[in-house]
């Protein structure tokens, strides 16, 4: 029996536990991640080496490698010592390592395929080193994923438009990977800077338009200071059918109360759960998905990383489920 070809769009810990979750189940995956990341240990590597951003990548990698608890760990290790490795990830390293030896990105992408024997594909979104831009309600423009990511919204203040510096084409294998997909996926995490990122390169919109994919968006947990304060999950959807210039066919939004502990947690950064007020909208389907606890952060790592985080078993059943009916 064919399997079916799934897409998942997105970066960072949301397309980790989706795909995480998806790779259990017979289908063939294929991630597709943004290439403007410009912080952290990806940010350092990509000044300087000059290649593309392998933050994302990392994150997908670890995802469809096997289950082996030991290589998913090494993917993900994250140097807590030693000059000039603080910080640093050791997946990011070996990504580079293999850009530089491969000559490429995706040539480096097959290799690593091959290397830790992935049940999926990986491709950039594009080819091309670029920056992400992002202009405000307030007429403001900042420059850079990570000042994207570190800007603080005030109330009333919104993202009005993203896009990347310079302007830059889809990557054919990503291109591929849409137009043949049955079900493209937009993944939680960052609605900007991880999934709508990717939205904004030229050709990427045009595939998803003419692709005979069913769109499914897993909407946020938890609200974001620096991109999506103050919305709610119509805010969400509305502004992934702005980018992706379709409708949505179906919604996943998690019905499962956030524990209180958690809740105060974010609240200090402003931050809250996102908002259900997408009624009795025949696309939305919802379950209760929370991860049973929180994941680990190692003590160099510089980036704020999420406190709650969907189930991967529970998130790939309802997206198995919904492609069934």
């Amino acid at each position: 029996m064919e399997q079916k070809k799934l897409v998942v769009i997105g970066g960072g810990t949301g397309s980790f536990v989706l795909l995480s979750g998806l790779k259990a189940f017979p289908v063939e995956l294929t991630a597709i991640v943004p290439v403007t990341d410009d912080g952290g240990s990806t940010g350092r590597l990509r000044d300087e080496f000059g290649f593309l951003p392998v933050g994302d990548m990392r994150q997908c990698l670890a995802a469809l490698a096997p289950e082996n608890g030991f290589l998913r760990k090494l993917l993900l290790y994250r140097f807590e010592k030693g000059e000039g490795l603080t910080g640093h990830n050791l997946g990011n390293l070996l990504l580079t390592a293999l850009e530089d030896l491969a000559g490429s990105e995706p040539k480096a992408v097959i290799e690593a395929a091959k290397l830790f024997r992935l049940k999926g594909k990986v491709w950039p979104i594009s080819n091309t080193l670029v920056k992400l831009g992002a202009q405000y309600s307030d007429g403001k423009t900042i420059v850079s994923e990570h000042k994207i990511e570190t800007h603080r919204l005030v109330p009333n203040e919104r993202i009005t438009r993203l896009f990347t510096i310079p302007e830059t084409t889809i990557n054919p294998e990503a291109k591929a990977a849409l137009l043949e997909a049955e079900a493209i996926i937009f993944a939680p995490g960052d609605l900007f800077n991880s999934v709508i990122a990717s939205l904004v390169i030229k050709g990427a919109k045009e595939a998803i338009e003419v692709s005979r994919a069913k769109l499914i968006y897993v909407v946020n947990l938890m609200t974001l200071n620096s991109q999506t304060n103050y919305m709610s999950a119509a805010d969400h959807v509305k502004e992934i059918e702005k980018y992706a210039d379709r409708k949505m066919d179906k919604i996943v939004i998690n019905n499962q109360a956030v524990p209180d502990k958690i809740k105060q947690v974010y609240a200090k950064e402003v931050e809250y759960p996102v908002v259900d007020d997408l009624a009795a909208d025949p696309r939305v389907v919802r379950r209760e998905m929370l991860a049973k606890a929180p994941y680990e952060k190692s003590k160099s790592d510089v980036i704020k990383r999420s406190l709650l985080r969907h189930d991967p078993e529970k998130l790939a059943q309802t997206i198995i489920k919904l492609l069934a009916d």
